[in-house]
């Protein structure tokens, strides 16, 4: 793998930002917090699953909005003002009358490289603990979402998405080296599942994996587990957060990666005569 030494490490934020049920209220703040990651020299920001609204099946309806949008336009205005890769978390989009749980990526210059609509739908049934159908409200999306930088190809899932390690290593064959996952488990499937499907997601692909999460707010309905986290091509956590609202830093280290699919180099040594993950739809 060739690693051009000038970009082999980039500096990437996680914005866990605490989400009100005021949508300009969470604009505001997650704008503020963006342009805060930016002069901390983040190269490549990332806002949390559902950043502009209350996360909940009764509230998609009444906070979805078209794309382009408000959001989205904010989204736009914050990467350009900051000359930084944002990973616009996600929102609740209205299109044609169908409800999407939708990410919006944008280049430094403004522009919306592309717009990731959640492929697998959150419909889970822990007696006892939680049910949740986002199918009661949503639409799953169809496509595969990869853009480029001029540090490495990101693939680009939601929440959800990251169970499907299927997703991971169609990405990893497209060449991506960072997986970008915002998310918002909860403290049922958090603590049990959120670092262990990271550590999982990097090590069977060796990429770096991230997930940014909203802050927990014990008032809300649904209630975020947060820890939003950075997982080395290794399995090791380089960077977390607790539950409150913050901002996460890491250092995307391109060069150890390379080092790390040398050392132990599974893409080499597949048996794809045996076995194989294909795409069959793009």
């Amino acid at each position: 793998m060739s690693i051009n030494r000038g970009m082999a490490k980039v500096r990437i934020a996680l914005v866990q930002l605490l989400v009100s049920s005021s949508k300009s209220d969470n604009l505001k703040r997650a704008c503020v917090m963006v342009k805060k990651a930016a002069d901390q020299g983040a190269r490549l920001v990332v806002l949390p699953e559902c950043f502009n609204s209350p996360y909940g099946t009764k509230f998609f309806p009444e906070y979805a909005e078209k794309i382009p949008g408000e959001s989205t336009q904010m989204l736009s205005e914050v990467a350009k003002e900051n000359g930084i890769y944002l990973i616009g978390g996600s929102i609740p989009e209205d299109d044609s009358g169908k409800l999407y749980n939708t990410c919006g990526v944008f280049a430094p210059d403004g522009t919306m490289l592309l717009k990731h609509r959640k492929i697998h739908l959150f419909d889970i049934d822990v007696p006892g603990k939680i049910r949740f159908q986002e199918s009661e409200t949503l639409s799953p999306g169809s496509n595969f979402s990869v853009f480029e930088t001029p540090y490495c190809k990101v693939g680009v899932g939601i929440c959800y998405d990251m169970r499907f390690a299927e997703l991971a290593q169609i990405y990893t064959q497209k060449g991506c080296q960072l997986l970008v996952y915002p998310g918002a488990f909860n403290m049922t499937t958090g603590p049990a599942h959120w670092e262990l499907l990271q550590r999982a997601r990097a090590v069977d692909n060796q990429v770096f994996v991230a997930t940014a999460s909203p802050a927990r707010d014990e008032n809300a309905s649904y209630i975020a587990w947060g820890h939003s986290s950075v997982v080395s091509p290794w399995g090791n956590v380089i960077a977390k957060a607790d539950a409150e609202e913050t901002i996460v830093f890491a250092d995307i280290d391109l060069q150890y990666l390379a080092e790390v699919r040398q050392q132990i180099p599974i893409h080499f040594q597949k048996r794809h005569d045996l076995y194989g993950v294909k795409v069959a739809q793009e």
